[in-house]
């Protein structure tokens, strides 16, 4: 695809966006009482951002002027915050980690993962009955056959006991059996076209990659060498334009400067009487006069203000007597704006952000004449209007020094005026910064690792096994399907369990877009700690992995059995976690794994574990997650398998998010053996029965999948697979020597879900939120009732 069509998808999205901008602006002043109404509201807008962070993605991807690239790069950052906004919004509306959208996608006319065509409701009921109707005919076609092949044998039987064995006869039985057997291949080979032609079966070369698609990877390699040299160009041109710049245009600027400057002295001796003050170093010097405006309308503004504050005199002598507001009114009119606010969607930090670039957009590129650039190199005009307003203001530093020691000489030669420095006020200034700069030092904690490097750090940290080597796992890797029937089963009051990819969504939100961008980890809802709760063999530590992988962070393993007997005693654990977070500041973006996080927090630590002092982190934790600041890219992850053995609140307290990982359903099932075969080399044909593997393998999960196929996909099979294709017999033998998880688990694993805050809100939400007042009214009855007996 060509720079032109990737700038005209830019094009489509931006109006894509400053339409949602506009929607998104007119709804927030709205405000609404629904619930339901809100959450579609939100959903509604979710799902729309999605779809242009999407296309804003593969737009900054592929595009390769650099000055546009920055532009969509702020985009992306205000757009994935948005939708962390709008996500965080959805959680505290509904009560819930997991929101499902299927009604609103297919309002939409969408499904999660692309855009469908609508079918009528008459084709959709034909093609059932076609369906049926086939099945019913190859069962009828079944038993046909079996008639007529028990009438063969029937009638060969009593060939054989006329005739015995005539040779002639053999040889029209052999002759026989071979036509047949030629025609039953012909006819399957036509049945196989057949079929592709109908679309009902791919194509033989449809697992082999086409010439289209490696000369689109050879454009797209060809695409990031091209972006990575404008890159380096454009940097070069930032420092040889200024320079430049500074060689021509600087003394006309500094000399337009000073003259505006000597204006304004004049103006104000003429207006006022006396020579203003120059404003200071630390309010911006001259420019907080003349940023974005002409010497007249400086004049103005001293005219202006000259008025105002004879007004402003004559009203506060006016004002003396009356009275204060009461405290009634200012209560009444308090509780007036948080019923407004309540009512309200909460203000985004983020749609600022995308309005500035929405707005660039329009003003700089959207009609811009760009024929003259055909390699969409970088643009030299707008560097040099960047350029020019960096180089004034330096300028105007150099210049306020010079023009504040002229208007001290005017002053000294038109009103012989001496300025004599207030003592007094220096001293009290002196005094409190000295208690300013004490109070700081006394606040900081205390470098215990002041003399050494980072570097020295780092490599004690991997000899020590705590700081290790993430897998290079992607998070596409993690297979699964979504759930579609999640808003149908919430409408009977049933909480599906959720599905692989709506945890995997999850993970995305909270732990990869805010690691992965600064600016959107600056502003958007804070996601300092994460717990991924399921049972063994769902893909906890893959997840981990992935996260670290989609980010480039680094990973520190905090796990209890790591960290035993290393850094030991008090002392030894004050400075193991001092050395950890100083390399994952320092080295940022960083994840803190802690593996079966359960035993941090042990009810009751086992006799078996009290020498690896499980505990070691429990009172560390809720400190690190303090000293952590929003600039800090630093994510704690916990995993657990057994997360009923730990103390609810203080386990509760240190993971502010909870996910639950479920086992897998029957549509995630599918794609898992599917996808897990074909990646171990197996080809799924006809012989080999999928949608039976995955109906029978309820309960097992990834690692159990994973497991068996390693086991039966073995070099000998994969060589027999051309004349004896794979069964799924052969899997399900294999999977007799593991055990699954059974439902009773995974219940425990939601019955503990609704014991955690999340959870209980929830519950309360589903009731009507009365739990607690039914609570409180018992006792007062159950305390009458002990009084009067």
């Amino acid at each position: 695809m060509s720079n032109a069509m990737y700038n005209k998808m830019w094009d489509q999205t931006q109006e894509a966006l400053n339409s949602l901008l506009e929607e998104e602006s007119q709804k927030v002043i709205e405000p609404h009482r629904n619930q339901v109404f809100i959450f579609q509201m939100l959903a509604t807008f979710y799902i729309k951002y999605v779809q242009i962070f999407r296309n804003l993605e593969n737009v900054y991807d592929q595009i390769v002027h650099p000055q546009k690239r920055i532009l969509i790069r702020k985009l992306l950052d205000g757009v994935m915050g948005r939708i962390l906004e709008l996500k965080n919004e959805m959680v505290e509306l509904e009560l819930t980690e997991f929101h499902y959208f299927d009604d609103i996608l297919q309002d939409l006319k969408l499904t999660p993962k692309y855009p469908t065509k609508a079918i009528p409701l008459e084709e959709a009921v034909r093609l059932i009955q076609v369906s049926e109707r086939a099945r019913q005919g190859r069962l009828r076609a079944m038993f046909m056959k079996q008639i007529f092949l028990q009438e063969c044998r029937a009638k060969q039987a009593r060939l054989l006991g006329d005739r015995g064995t005539d040779p002639s006869t053999a040889a029209l039985r052999i002759q026989k059996v071979w036509r047949g057997f030629h025609q039953s291949k012909k006819t399957e080979r036509e049945r196989e076209k057949e079929m592709i032609f109908l679309g009902m079966n791919p194509s033989p070369l449809f697992n082999e990659v086409s010439a289209t698609i490696i000369q689109a990877q050879k454009v797209a390699n060809m695409r990031d060498e091209v972006q990575m040299r404008h890159e380096e160009d454009y940097r070069e041109a930032l420092v040889t334009v200024k320079d430049n710049l500074k060689l021509i245009e600087g003394p006309d600027i500094q000399e337009n400067l000073q003259d505006q400057i000597r204006r304004w002295f004049i103006e104000c001796r003429n207006l006022t009487g006396t020579f203003p003050d120059y404003p200071k170093v630390e309010e911006g010097g001259s420019a907080i006069i003349f940023s974005h405006k002409t010497p007249q309308q400086v004049i103005e503004d001293i005219i202006a203000n000259q008025e105002e504050e004879e007004k402003g005199k004559k009203k506060k002598e006016e004002k003396k007597p009356k009275k204060a507001k009461t405290s009634q009114e200012k209560k009444g009119t308090k509780e007036k704006n948080k019923k407004e606010e309540e009512r309200k969607m909460s203000p985004s930090v983020f749609l600022p952000t995308m309005e500035e670039g929405n707005k660039t957009y329009k003003d700089v590129w959207k009609n811009k004449d760009e024929s003259w650039n055909f390699p969409q190199d970088y643009d030299p005009e707008l560097i040099k209007q960047e350029k020019r307003r960096e180089l004034e203001s330096e300028i105007r530093v150099q210049v306020d020094e010079l023009m504040r020691q002229e208007l001290k000489n005017l002053k000294l030669a038109v009103n012989r005026e001496k300025e004599y420095p207030t003592k007094t006020g220096k001293k009290k200034e002196d005094k409190k910064k000295k208690k300013e700069k004490k109070g700081r030092k006394g606040k900081k904690d205390k470098d215990l690792t002041a003399d050494r490097t980072i570097e020295s750090l780092y490599k004690e940290l991997v000899e020590e096994g705590l700081l290790i080597q993430a897998l290079k796992v992607n998070l596409s890797d993690y297979i699964g399907e979504y759930s579609y029937l999640g808003t149908t089963l919430r409408q009977v009051s049933t909480e599906p369990m959720p599905s692989l990819l709506d945890v995997r969504q999850l993970v995305t939100l909270y732990g990869i877009l805010p690691l992965g961008s600064a600016a959107v980890h600056e502003k958007a809802p804070v996601v300092k700690s994460l717990l991924l709760a399921g049972p063994s063999g769902v893909g906890k530590k893959m997840l981990v992995h992935a996260i670290c992988t989609e980010t480039g962070a680094n990973l520190f393993n905090l796990s209890a059995t790591n960290i035993a007997g290393k850094y030991p005693g008090k002392a030894g654990l004050q400075m193991m976690l001092h050395m950890v977070l100083k390399v994952a500041r320092e080295l940022q973006p960083s994840v803190v794994w802690i593996g079966d996080t359960e035993k941090t927090f042990y009810r009751k630590v086992p006799n078996t574990e009290r020498m690896i002092e499980p505990k070691r982190l429990k009172k560390q934790l809720p400190k690190i997650l303090k000293l952590l600041k929003p600039d800090d890219r630093i994510l704690i992850v916990g995993t657990t398998q057994r997360p009923f053995d730990a103390e609810l609140q203080p386990f509760c307290k240190v993971y502010q998010k909870i996910i639950l990982v479920p086992r897998p359903d029957y549509a995630s099932r599918y794609v898992l053996w599917k996808q897990i075969i074909q990646r171990g080399g197996g080809v799924i044909t006809n012989a080999l029965n999928v949608s039976c593997l995955a109906k029978v393998t309820d309960g097992f999960t990834q690692g159990h999948i994973v497991q068996v196929v390693k086991g039966v996909l073995t070099e000998r099979r994969l060589r027999q697979q051309t004349y004896k294709p794979l069964t799924a017999v052969e899997f399900i033998a294999a999977l007799t020597s593991t055990s699954p998880v059974y439902q009773e688990e995974e219940d425990s694993f939601k019955n503990w879900y609704a014991k955690t805050p999340m959870g209980k809100k929830r519950a309360l939400a589903s009731t009507g939120g009365n739990t607690e007042k039914d609570k409180e009214k018992g006792k007062k009855e159950n305390k009458g009732k002990k009084g009067k007996f």
